[in-house]
Parts: structure tokens; sequence; C-alpha cells
């Protein structure tokens, strides 16, 4: 306190200080809790704009962990207000994210389909772990993305010519190139896929006991830069699920379950194979890094007719995206 001074009626007056500690306090609290709770909003809202939010949203599933942190500081400080924000954000995000990780779907019964979907950085995939994993799975669909001619000659090499000798190629000398391969007849569909982004071939594929499917094989440019208008165009452009036709789309959407352009896309008619079976939370990029794998990119996504079984994620040496494996059921 400050030096007490000589009153003339023979006390003396005392002047507080202001206490700083206790307006530190809810100050330091509200700083922790605003982020989280601003992130909730823009993740629930589908407010995120430009190139830098649209790739920070990619990892709300840490922002919903690192959430609890604030809940907790304003619990143990007693800010009623704070700690209602917190534990709205808290759940806001935990309602967003949980779900990947429990599984919602049921498998139904109909014909077979497994869809392997690996994204081969500018060819360099390792073709002998790819074909492992092809002989293993037996897919009878693979969908691939950064297809180079090399590639698809390295591929041909080490046996894929022979167990999936149907496909649609779009190879190129850069990012650019896919494919899709199968082992039953396809035939393709040109003008479906938006032109806008990479090559994503379209193939109509003549599953046995029933009505063929549609296949898409998926890559829209990422979100970087100016690239980030694109990539919302071509996500906007994929075709909508169809009530005349079964249809699958696979590959490296350069999107998570958090971006609000990818969960347009659902609510046409399409659900995340690794989200039905409680998979959604595996990352799949980047792959074969000092770190680990911290988002996931790669997805699987199917007509809301189709069951789902099973999904995996594996490693190929080569590339930094892991291969996306599922097992379907179509009606």
């Amino acid at each position: 306190m400050n030096a007490p001074a000589e009153s003339p009626v023979g006390g003396t007056i005392v002047t507080p200080v202001r206490n700083r500690r206790r307006l530190a306090g809810p100050a330091l609290t509200w700083l922790a809790v605003t982020p989280f709770a601003a992130w909730a909003v823009a993740r629930m809202a589908g407010l995120e704009r430009g190139s830098l939010p649209t790739q920070i949203m990619t990892a709300t599933p840490y922002a919903a962990a690192g959430s609890l942190v604030p809940l907790l500081i304003a619990a143990i400080g007693r800010r009623r207000a704070a700690t209602a924000v917190a534990l709205l954000t808290t759940t806001a995000l935990g309602f967003s994210v949980l779900p990947r990780a429990l599984g919602t779907g049921e498998a139904t019964a109909g014909r077979s389909l497994k869809v392997m979907t690996i994204n081969m950085l500018f060819g360099r995939a390792d073709a002998e772990t790819i074909m492992r994993l092809v002989r293993e799975f037996d897919p009878d669909v693979l969908s691939t993305q950064e297809l180079t001619p090399g590639a698809v000659s390295d591929l041909d090499a080490a046996g894929l010519k022979e167990l999936m000798p149907h496909r649609v190629l779009e190879a190129e000398w850069s990012a650019g190139g896919s494919g899709l391969y199968s082992k039953h007849s396809m035939r393709e569909l040109p003008d479906v896929a938006p032109p806008t982004g990479h090559q994503m071939p379209v193939a109509l594929v003549s599953l046995p006991g029933g009505d063929p499917i549609e296949f898409v094989d998926v890559h829209p440019f990422p979100p970087l830069g100016p690239n980030v208008v694109q990539w919302n165009e071509a996500l906007a452009a994929l075709p909508s699920a169809s009530p005349d036709r079964v249809r699958i789309l696979a590959g490296d959407f350069n999107a998570s379950l958090d971006h609000a352009a990818l969960r347009r896309l659902l609510d046409r008619g399409y659900k995340d194979a690794a989200d039905q079976v409680g998979a959604g939370l595996i990352p799949t990029w980047p792959a074969n890094k000092r770190v680990p794998p911290i988002i996931t990119i790669d997805h699987v996504l199917v007509d809301r007719r189709v069951g789902v079984r099973e999904v995996s994620v594996r490693d190929v040496p080569g590339t930094d995206h892991r291969a996306v494996l599922a097992e379907l059921t179509v009606p």
C-alpha cells in the first residue's frame, strides 16, 4: 500500500492499491477459453475462409482434446461464466470428432465390394508393397492418384496387369495423373468429374451379381494459397449420389471431415466409410516422415445404401500418403 498520509484531525489516510491479481485471474482464464470457443464456432458453422484457416481446420481433433485444458483452468478458478463457455466448447468439438472413433454404421447384406486407394507421390510409391497389399486384400477396384507412366509400368511389371487387367488411366508425369484398376470390366464415363483439379477418371464397373457401380477417382488441388478456390469448386462439382446408380468416390480429397466443403458433399447422399466403422480418426498424411501422420485427408465415400464392414489404413514406402482399404457391401 502507499505510505500513510498525516491527517489534520489526528489520524492517517490509507489509500488502497487496486488488487491486480484479482483482475489478472479472469483475464487469463478468458484468454485460454476464447481461442477454443472461436474454433468451435468456426467448425460448427463452417466459417473457415481462405487458405490458412482451411488448412488449420484439419487440426480440429487436436483442438477438441486441447479444449479440456481451458475447461480445467476455468473450473479450478471457479469462473462460472468461463466454465460454462469452456464446457459448451468442449462439448461441441467433442460431438464433432468423437463419432469418428465410435462408429455408427451397420453392415448390410449385399454384394461384396473391396476398394483400395493410394496417392503415389509422383509415382514414387513402392510398387512391390502395393502389389503385396493387392494380393493380400484382393480389391475389386484400385484407385490411384499422382500416377505417372513410369508407375504404370512398374505396377504392371510387379503383376498388376494379371490381377487387375481392366483399367481407366489418365497418367501424367506430374502430380496430376490418376488411374482406376479393376478385376472386372470397366467402361470410362467422360465428363462426370469436374474439370477443376487433377485428373479424376470415372468408370462404370461391372460388379458381378447385379447392376454396375460408378466409381470416381478423386484428387482436387490442395487448398494452398490461391488453389483454395479451385479446391472448393472441385469438391462442389463432384457428382451427388443418385437413386439410379450406386456411386463410390475414393481418393485423396485434400480435405478432412472438419472441412465444410467435404461435409456439404456428404450431405448430397454420401457417408465416409472410415467414419462408419470407428476408423475416421486414423491419420493418412504425411506418411513416411520424421513426424507421424497427423491428418486424415484420404477417404472412401459411399452411397448411403452401401454397407461398410471394415476400413484399414496401411503404410506404403515411397509416398507421403497411407493406403486406405475398405470392405463394403453393395445392394
